[in-house]
C-alpha cells in the first residue's frame, strides 16, 4: 500500500490527486500550504508536464519548445508524495485508488483532474493512426512539435486547414489563436499561401477581436467557414490530406483537425461523467454530484460559464484546496469565489484578452456583474503590444504558482 497514514498515524487525512496538470498540481500545492498535517499524494505517469498554454506561440515559431517544459521535482521538495504511476481505477468504496503498477493508494478524499480525452472517430477516419498525418497539437508535447514541423515543411502556395469541433472543448479561443499565429508565420514565410478554418461552430471566444486581427495584421490570409455555412468536417482521408463536410471537400497541404473531447478516461471509468461526457460537480467545492468524496477540476469538470482553460483550472483547484482544508479542519468551506483570465496572441506583439469573476449562487455558476472585461477592438498599438507583454508574464506567473517552478 502506497501513501500517507490515515488519522492517528501523524496526519489528519490522506488526500489523492490524480493527474498533475494544472489542476492537480495547484490543489497539491495549496493544500499543503493550507493543511500540512493532510498527507498529499500527487499521482502521474510523466516526469515533466508539457503546457498547452503557449503551446501555439511554440507552433507558430515565436518561442522554443521548452519554454512548456515544467518538471514535477519541485513539488516533491515541498511535502507532496509524487508517484509516477497511472491510475487504473477508483475503488469509491474501498477509498483506494489502484495504479497500472499494480500498487494501491488509501484516500479520505480524491481529486480527480485527469484533463481530456480525445473522442476519436469524429470525424469519421480520424484516429490516432490518422493523428500522425493530421496532427491535433490539442496535447502538448509530440503532437504540438509534429504540427510545427509540418507548418515549416509546407511549399508556398499552399493551403493549411484547421477543423474545429463542436463546443465545449478545451481552450475555446485556443484554434482561433493557433489560427492567428500559423497565418502570421504564413504571411511571413509563405506568402502565397492560405488558412482555411472549417468551424463546427457559428460564433467563438473574442470573434470580433480576432477578425480585427486578421484585417490588419495579414488581410486575405485567413477564411473562417462556420458551421452554418458547411463548415463541419465530417469525414477525413489521412492519405489524401482531404476533408469532406456535408457539400464540399478540401484537399490541403496540412490539416489541423482537432476532434470533440470528453472528461479523461478515468473519470469515465470512475463513474464521474454523465452522458455529456463532462463531470458534474457542486460549484461551491467542486465534489462530483456523482460519487462522494471525490472532487473533479480542471477540463474534466461541467463548470460552466467558465470555460475549460489553465486559468479557471488553477482557480477551482484553489477552492477546491481551500474546502479541503475547512473539512479536515471540521470548519464549513469560505463562500466560493472563481476566476478566469485568457490572453491571445494574434502575433509577436499583438496580443488581445478577456477576463471575468464568477461567484456560486443557486447551485451554479454566474458571472459577477461588472467583474471581467475585454480588450477594446480600437485599442492603440501601443496596448496591443502590452497585452501580448502581459501574456507571457501571465504565462510565467501561472506556472510557477501551479508548478512552483
Amino acid at each position: 500500500m502506497l501513501g500517507g497514514c490515515g488519522r492517528g498515524g501523524g496526519h489528519d487525512g490522506r488526500v489523492v490527486i490524480v493527474g498533475g496538470g494544472f489542476a492537480g498540481a495547484t490543489t497539491a500545492r495549496y493544500l499543503r500550504r493550507l493543511a500540512p498535517r493532510v498527507a498529499i499524494t500527487l499521482v502521474e505517469p510523466n516526469r515533466q508536464y508539457h503546457c498547452c498554454p503557449f503551446s501555439n506561440a511554440v507552433i507558430g515559431g515565436l518561442a522554443p519548445a521548452s519554454t512548456l517544459t515544467r518538471d514535477y521535482a519541485v513539488l516533491g521538495q515541498s511535502g507532496i508524495d509524487v508517484v509516477y504511476d497511472r491510475a487504473e481505477e477508483i475503488l469509491h468504496e474501498r477509498r483506494q485508488v489502484r495504479l497500472a503498477g499494480g500498487g494501491r493508494i488509501a484516500f479520505d478524499r480524491a481529486v480527480i483532474a485527469p484533463g481530456i480525452r480525445l473522442r476519436w472517430g469524429a470525424p469519421e477516419g480520424y484516429d490516432q493512426a490518422a493523428a500522425q498525418r493530421m496532427p491535433h497539437a490539442w496535447r502538448g508535447g509530440a503532437q504540438v512539435a509534429r504540427l510545427q514541423r509540418a507548418l515549416a515543411a509546407i511549399a508556398d502556395g499552399g493551403v493549411v486547414a484547421i477543423s474545429v469541433p463542436q463546443a465545449p472543448f478545451r481552450c475555446p479561443p485556443g484554434p482561433y489563436e493557433r489560427a492567428s499565429l500559423m497565418a502570421a508565420w504564413l504571411h511571413r514565410h509563405r506568402p502565397r499561401s492560405k488558412l482555411l478554418i472549417l468551424d463546427s461552430n457559428d460564433s467563438f471566444s473574442k470573434q470580433s477581436l480576432f477578425t480585427h486581427a486578421w484585417e490588419t495584421l495579414y488581410p486575405g490570409v485567413i477564411e473562417w467557414r462556420p458551421v452554418s455555412e458547411d463548415g463541419a468536417v465530417r469525414r477525413v482521408d489521412p492519405e489524401s490530406l482531404t476533408l469532406y463536410t456535408e457539400i464540399d471537400q478540401y484537399a490541403v497541404a496540412l490539416a489541423n483537425v482537432i476532434p470533440p473531447q470528453a472528461a479523461g478516461e478515468i473519470a469515465e471509468r470512475a463513474g464521474l461523467s454523465d452522458a455529456t461526457g463532462w463531470c458534474p460537480v457542486d460549484p461551491a467545492s467542486f465534489e462530483s454530484t456523482r460519487v462522494p468524496g471525490i472532487h473533479v477540476l480542471g477540463d474534466a469538470c461541467a463548470a460552466a460559464p467558465m470555460p475549460k482553460s489553465a486559468s479557471a483550472a488553477n482557480s477551482q483547484a484553489k477552492l477546491c484546496a481551500l474546502a479541503l482544508a475547512a473539512s479536515f479542519a471540521g470548519e464549513s468551506a469560505p463562500p466560493a469565489s472563481l476566476h478566469n483570465t485568457c490572453y491571445s496572441l494574434c502575433d509577436v506583439d499583438y496580443g488581445i484578452s478577456i477576463s471575468m469573476t464568477y461567484r456560486v449562487a443557486d447551485g451554479g455558476i454566474v458571472p459577477v456583474a461588472g467583474a471581467g472585461g475585454v480588450s477594446p477592438e480600437d485599442a492603440p498599438a501601443r496596448q496591443r503590444q502590452a497585452e501580448a507583454r502581459y501574456a507571457q508574464g501571465w504565462f510565467e506567473s501561472i506556472t510557477a504558482d501551479s508548478f512552483g517552478a
